[in-house]
């Protein structure tokens, strides 16, 4: 049995449980918090992978079954909320409490209002200071929280009632936005840097290798990896009405 994390947002309860490190969130709190009525219903649609059962102890000691959901599924259920607060929730999540769960490398009992607002003052000063000579935009892309390849972000944005797309339609729709285009003798898709300093793309570089039938070391093209800022973007875009409105 865990004991989990107590967050609170608008003065709802949020759950989180660290599992191997992991932060696993309370599937019927978010449900909560983001006015979905059937949690059963969203565990159904979410990958097999991203859902579990925990015994977890309530406020009052007692032991309960709850389903828990990974951090990728906790996007999914934001993805699937149309309460026009679920990207303030979103971002309450990776502004405030993945970073408390990351800096101390476990989870820890709440502390006082009064105790996390000292802490959080001293640790915002830490952070201007440090950040305040190298400034620039790879800093503002590597602080997100999350990065997908273009398949499972394929996958997260089809969780959206209103969205149906594959990893190829996902290529070609970045492609027709302006984020990637095609370069080098293998015709391999690109991230255009204006995308990666916007901190909507990561493009990973792999290691060379030998190529056993040149003889020849190459390069391996690029990998593109779309951010929790991207999935905003594409969801947008993929629907109209969200486009429209932002």
């Amino acid at each position: 049995m865990t004991t989990p994390t107590l967050f609170t947002y608008a003065d709802t309860p949020v759950r989180v449980l660290d599992v191997d490190g992991e932060p696993w969130f309370v599937l019927a709190d978010l449900c909560k918090v983001l006015d979905l009525s059937n949690p059963s219903m969203v565990a159904q649609r979410l990958d097999a992978d991203a859902l579990s059962t925990a015994e977890v102890i309530d406020g009052m000691g007692r032991a309960q079954s709850a389903r828990t959901v990974t951090e990728a599924g906790m996007y999914e259920a934001v993805f699937m909320s149309r309460k026009p607060e679920a990207r303030d929730f979103k971002r309450w999540v990776t502004h405030e409490v993945l970073p408390t769960i990351r800096k101390t490398g476990s989870y820890q009992q709440p502390k006082t209002l009064a105790e996390r607002s000292v802490e959080l003052i001293q640790d915002l000063h830490a952070e201007v200071a440090a950040l305040t000579p190298r400034a620039s935009a790879w800093d503002t892309m590597a602080g997100a929280h999350g990065d997908y390849a273009v398949d499972e972000a394929a996958k997260i944005l089809s969780r959206d009632p209103n969205i149906t797309v594959g990893r190829a339609r996902l290529f070609t729709h970045m492609a027709e936005r302006g984020w990637i285009y095609r370069h080098g003798a293998r015709n391999r898709w690109h991230a255009y840097q204006s995308q990666v300093d916007n901190g909507r793309l990561v493009q990973r570089m792999s290691a060379a290798f030998l190529n056993q039938r040149t003889g020849e070391m190459e390069v391996p093209d690029p990998t593109i990896r779309i951010t929790v800022k991207g999935l905003e973007a594409l969801r947008a875009s993929l629907t109209p009405a969200l486009e429209l409105s932002a």
